[in-house]
Order: C-alpha cells, then structure tokens, then sequence
C-alpha cells in the first residue's frame, strides 16, 4: 500500500550548504537522507514529498553543521500481507519468478505460480504440464503477498502467490474471463 506519511525529525545542514536558501538546503538533505531508505516501520522511501516546517537551526559545537527540527512528508511503499499487487516478471529461476512490483521486487515460488506441476526450459520458462499455460520475462502478473522479512534491512524478501482464482500472469485471467463470457452465452 502506498502512503504519505508525516515525520518530524532533527535534519543535519552541513556547512557547504549555507550560503542557500534554509529551506532548499533541508529538501536537498532530505532526499539524500532518505532516498533509498527501507524500514519496516515506513517501508520503502519513494520519495520526500513536502516540507511542513522548518524550525530554527542549532549548531553543535565540534560539529559545524546545523541542525533543522523538520517536519516533512515522504512518499512510501509498504507491503502489507495479502495485498494484490500488479507487476512484472523480471526474471525467472528454476525456483520461481522474480516480480517488480513497482518500488520493490518479490518472489513467487515454483510451487505457487499456477495449480499444475511445473517445469523449468532453459530457455527460461516456466510451463504447466497439463494447463500449458506460461510465464516468461516480461509478462505483466497479479500476485497477492504471503510472506514479509525485513530480517535484513537493506535487503527485505517479499513472498508472492499467484495459485488463487484471478492470480497469475494477465493472459490467463483473460483467457479464464473469455471462458466465462463463452459460457453465459
């Protein structure tokens, strides 16, 4: 799900950056604060957004820069469980698929791409043995989210299934669509 979120924080002005404008001086430290920041309470930093507040600046002695009480709005991604998401196959393994879903990329196992036995070609596909359906790069994707680790914070893992009615590469929610529609008819 995507948020804006409100933060209030003590923003550090180095001293390079004091012949700017205050506020142009925060928003560029800002975005190089937080441009790539992962938390698992925010977590994945798009972009800062908007500046609130900036309060009055406070030297540290030994230091030399400024510091801003800020408060500011960021941009951000948070996977939440079970959340459908859109994306699409960046890469495939002889274990799964590797799906962007936009500021992040998540995992689909082998074994929670499709309700088929499912082989791996060198060509790098993916194939269902009785369905014949397959999933190759490129291929746009609904998945819903079934596991979130930010064990390791600069690296989180994002488990997808698409084993569920309407999950799967789009070309197949289409085609299960065109049977339906076959069928009232």
């Amino acid at each position: 799900m995507f948020y804006e979120v409100e933060v209030k924080s003590h923003i550090r002005v180095s001293p390079e950056l004091f012949n700017d404008d205050t506020n142009e001086a925060v928003i560029q430290q800002l975005n190089k604060q937080f441009e790539g920041f992962i938390s698992k309470d925010f977590g994945f930093v798009i972009a800062v957004s908007s500046v609130v507040r900036v309060g009055d600046g406070v030297i540290i002695p030994g230091d030399g820069a400024a510091y801003y009480e800020t408060t500011f709005k960021l941009f951000a991604y948070k996977p939440e469980l079970q959340e459908v998401v859109l994306g699409k196959v960046l890469e495939i393994t002889d274990f799964g698929a590797f799906i962007n879903i936009g500021a992040v990329d998540g995992m689909v196992h082998v074994s929670q791409t499709m309700d088929d036995y499912v082989t791996f070609s060198k060509s790098n596909i993916l194939t269902g043995r009785e369905t014949k359906r397959s999933l190759k790069v490129g291929d746009k994707c609904r998945a819903r989210i079934i596991a979130l680790s930010f064990k390791d914070p600069a690296n989180p893992k994002i488990g997808l299934t698409m084993r569920q009615h309407m999950l799967g590469s789009i070309k197949w929610i289409e085609e299960e669509l065109k049977k339906k529609d076959v069928k009232k008819k």
